[in-house]
């Protein structure tokens, strides 16, 4: 694979190559990152692609692809980019193009075609999983088959080994064998991500139809400038990995509402949560929880409370860590009293 220019991204502070390849060293190199996880993107049904087919046994020349690399490394040249790119496509995932790329197998397997001709790419090497999510987001809007809990699934599969971050997450199905016990559901996960990105504990609603929920979802996450947060969720699951170890804690985050509330907020406050052990984690929990049962649950909406306090609680946990339960009480009645 070939880089032709370099180029810059001053919003995601990473570099953008653009390359080209064969379309046999595609097959070869880009293809099998389809198949990388269980939880890539869905391919489309064969006939959606099937003119595609047809175009590149005759010659089109397909949209540019985008491939992703997560690297500290600073590569600001071609040669340096080109080298890095061919010795580290294995640990690369496609960000844009997983559609055309298995187009392009279909046709290399069913027809006969130019394998020499060319097929565009888009490398980005970035440091941070969440800016190229940004990145990932601006590229699919509008795709509809490319939802924001879709985008976030293939990020989390191909940019975190969970088992080496101290968490055990498991995937709905597995859900109620006795090893998920101790374990984080996928979709909660997938939740908590959502609010991380999107700043925002509000990042599902049954009363909103489906894609219009994806719709604001994607302008929370767009609102929210990549680079203005020095947190990271790797940095967020690091603390899970911590405070889990307290079974109170552990069952605790395990409700959705509060690992949610919990994601948003500790973006705000990531370096005052970062030094606390399970111990101190559970204590400012209890207080929290003790506060929060003597709201009315007949009075009020109690898992959107829930989520929005918790929210609350850890963006500002500088505040808040060291109140007692009727401290927090009189903060919450104040912020709540006009609900």
């Amino acid at each position: 694979m070939k880089i032709l220019d370099v180029q810059k991204d001053g919003v995601i502070d990473g570099t953008v190559a653009f390359g080209r390849a064969t379309y046999n060293e595609a097959i070869k190199s880009l293809v099998p990152l389809i198949d990388k996880t269980e939880f890539q993107r869905k391919l489309q049904d064969k006939k959606f692609y099937s003119k595609l087919e047809r175009d590149i046994v005759e010659g089109c020349v397909m949209p540019p692809i985008t491939v992703a690399f997560v690297t500290e490394n600073v590569l600001d040249n071609a040669v340096d980019i080109e080298r890095f790119v061919n010795e580290n496509v294995k640990k690369s995932f496609v960000l844009d193009g997983i559609q055309r790329l298995n187009t392009l197998h279909r046709a290399s397997e069913e027809f006969e075609f130019d394998e020499d001709y060319n097929i565009y790419i888009n490398f980005i090497l970035c440091n941070s999983i969440e800016k190229l999510l940004y990145r990932m987001i601006t590229l699919n809007n509008g795709q509809r088959p490319m939802t924001p809990r879709h985008q976030v699934e293939i990020m989390i599969a191909n940019a975190f080994d969970f088992h080496e971050l101290g968490l055990n997450v498991v995937a709905e199905k597995d859900a109620n064998i006795s090893a998920a016990r101790k374990a984080f559901k996928k979709a909660d996960i997938i939740q908590a991500y959502l609010a991380f990105m999107a700043d925002s504990p509000v990042v599902d609603n049954k009363k909103i139809i489906e894609e219009k929920m994806d719709e604001l979802l994607v302008g929370k996450i767009m609102a929210v400038e990549p680079t203005k947060y020095k947190s990271s969720f790797k940095s967020f699951v690091k603390i899970l990995a911590v405070v889990q170890n307290d079974q109170d804690a552990l069952k605790w985050l395990k409700v959705t509402n509060n690992l949610v509330g919990f994601a948003a907020g500790a973006k705000h406050s990531i370096d005052e949560i970062v030094g606390m052990d399970a111990e101190e984690f559970g204590r400012c929990i209890g207080e929290f929880d003790s506060a929060f049962a003597d709201f009315n649950p007949s009075r009020i909406k109690v898992g959107k409370y829930r989520r929005e306090l918790v929210y609350e609680y850890f963006k500002n946990f500088k505040e808040y860590r060291h109140m007692d339960s009727n401290e927090l009480l009189e903060k919450f009645s104040e912020l709540t009293i006009n609900d």
